[in-house]
């Protein structure tokens, strides 16, 4: 199993976030606005995120997948939640996908498998 932990210049406000968009729910044993972990992400340890001082800059250098069934109501779901959207729609043999940013401009990707 593999935990994720995201640095952040706000925990609260992105650990916000990624519990909406993912049906998670914010462990209340995860101690303090500085370090606020998640519970029931599906494949995963846990997310967690944590403060720092500095800013994201430049182009994440590992970014999260999620695989869903309908690629456009994630997107408007996750809009609607404070992501944005990077470029549009990409068709692959195998997928399609839609490149995306969080409230901090962490980059994600929401994956719908062809079947």
């Amino acid at each position: 199993m593999i935990a994720i932990v995201v640095d952040t210049c706000d925990p609260v406000r992105l650990a916000g976030f990624w519990a909406e968009l993912l049906g998670a729910s914010i462990d209340e044993r995860s101690g303090t606005p500085e370090w606020i972990a998640l519970n029931g992400v599906s494949g995963v340890g846990y997310l967690a995120f944590q403060r720092v001082s500095e800013p994201k800059v430049g182009k994440n250098r590992i970014h999260v997948d999620l695989l869903v069934e309908e690629l456009g109501r994630s997107v408007e779901h996750a809009v609607e939640l404070g992501a944005s959207r990077v470029g549009e729609i990409v068709e692959e043999p195998t997928n399609r996908f839609h490149v995306m940013r969080d409230p901090e401009g962490n980059e994600f990707c929401f994956v719908m498998p062809h079947r």
